[in-house]
């Protein structure tokens, strides 16, 4: 029955003549660069949420070993999770077309009888499971977050840290086992391996033209993405990407916003100068300022992006307000600030609370920030004041500040 034509698991079911190991072994070397690249940001853009200080950042469990990389998120460069992230996500949905020609490529083997011959053999079959189901659902979970601000069940940063370490356990033993003969069947011929049909279907497109088809649908996601990380005309290049488009509006807060006042439940007698307090606790006891109090305060400039997990990015703006060190200041901590807990008056989404590390209160570019680009902040960028450090991810900068706790988290 396995020589069955009409059954999947015949060599004869797969026609076309496209199919061969030097197609297969191309795709594979470009996706073994591409994913190593993949893997590394986001680690990284994992560890720029500080999932170690406190729970209110992360709360993956039982990171254990997988934790290693975690370390104190550097301010400088400031652009750095900007670049991070944009490289993250444009390169993900520019290797999607490689992703699925590849796995075109190779699903002759998926059916192929019997399905296990020896222990190696299982081993590696299993190893294939894991590789092809992780990537499946990295890619996948990937997009969603992107696209529609994620709608599949379960936390994102749970499932996309824990699908990523067995995605890459299992991309690193295939590897292993096939790089030597993906590098012999670049150099020449070799042993089509099952992948060739013996009895292929007549041409419509040559391997090169194949090659040169999935190239061509990568570098249209390219163009068509990697546009949200810049201003201007770039940005409205942006066709399949969030928040691409033109900007928001025009004027000093005519920038890209992830989430609107609105969105977040904002009460704007609340927020309004009136009314809002802002509460900052630390060694020393508790302080209330309003707006007017904190302008009277030493004030300071930085010029720093937004840049957000999605992938997308401001360029840099001028933003004005007081230093999260004198704050820390305020209430006790004159010679060195210690981790902050941010809440904001937020009422819907996540990140309603945000934690900082000293480093990152140290810092004198990071700000209460009160202004931006000389003006005072829109209800949209954070009104009456938000938060905006170096090289942090967006959620990180929290806006419509509430109260500041300064001390051990």
């Amino acid at each position: 029955m396995r020589d069955d034509p009409r059954l999947p698991s015949s060599p004869g079911f797969w026609r076309s003549p496209v199919r061969g190991l030097r197609f297969t072994s191309v795709l594979g070397m470009v996706l073994l660069v591409g994913m190593t690249v993949l893997f590394v940001t986001g680690l990284l853009s994992y560890a720029a949420y500080n999932p170690d200080l406190s729970p209110v950042n992360d709360r993956t469990p039982g990171k254990g070993l997988l934790g290693f990389y975690l370390v104190d998120w550097p301010t400088d460069p400031h652009w750095l999770y900007r670049l991070n992230q944009g490289v993250h996500v444009t390169l993900g949905i520019t290797l999607i077309p490689v992703l699925l020609a590849k796995l075109w490529s190779v699903i002759p083997r998926l059916f192929a009888l019997p399905p296990v011959r020896s222990l190696a053999h299982a081993l590696e079959r299993l190893s294939l499971l894991l590789l092809v189901g992780g990537a499946l659902f990295q890619f996948a979970t990937g997009v969603l977050n992107v696209q529609l601000d994620y709608v599949f069940p379960g936390s994102f940063y749970t499932l996309h840290f824990y699908g990523a370490w067995v995605f890459f356990a299992a991309f690193a033993a295939h590897v292993a086992l096939k790089l030597p003969k993906a590098l012999r069947n670049l150099r020449g011929p070799g042993d089509e391996d099952g992948l060739r049909s013996p009895r292929p279907a007549p041409p419509t497109v040559s391997r090169r033209g194949a090659l040169w088809f999935v190239g061509g649908g990568a570098l249209l996601l390219f163009v068509t993405t990697a546009g949200r990380s810049f201003d201007g005309v770039l940005r409205r290049t942006a066709l399949l990407a969030p928040h691409g488009g033109a900007d928001p509006g025009s004027g000093p807060n005519g920038f890209q916003v992830n989430k609107t006042a609105v969105q977040a439940g904002i009460d704007p007698v609340e927020a309004g100068d009136d009314v809002w307090r802002l509460v900052v606790t630390g060694r020393t006891g508790t302080v209330r300022l309003s707006r007017a109090d904190l302008g009277r305060l030493s004030l300071h400039s930085a010029a720093l992006p937004i840049a957000c997990v999605e992938g997308w990015a401001t360029s840099d703006q001028w933003w004005r307000g007081v230093r999260l060190r004198d704050l820390a200041a305020l209430v006790g901590y004159p010679d060195g600030p210690p981790d902050v807990l941010v809440e904001s008056l937020q009422r819907r989404g996540a990140f309603r609370r945000a934690a900082l590390r000293a480093n990152q209160v140290a810092d004198p570019r990071s700000l209460l920030a009160l202004w931006v680009n000389g003006e005072e902040l829109s209800p949209d960028h954070g009104h009456p004041a938000r938060v905006i450090v170096p090289a942090a991810p967006g959620v990180l900068n929290t806006k419509w500040v509430a109260r500041m706790t300064f001390g051990d988290l």
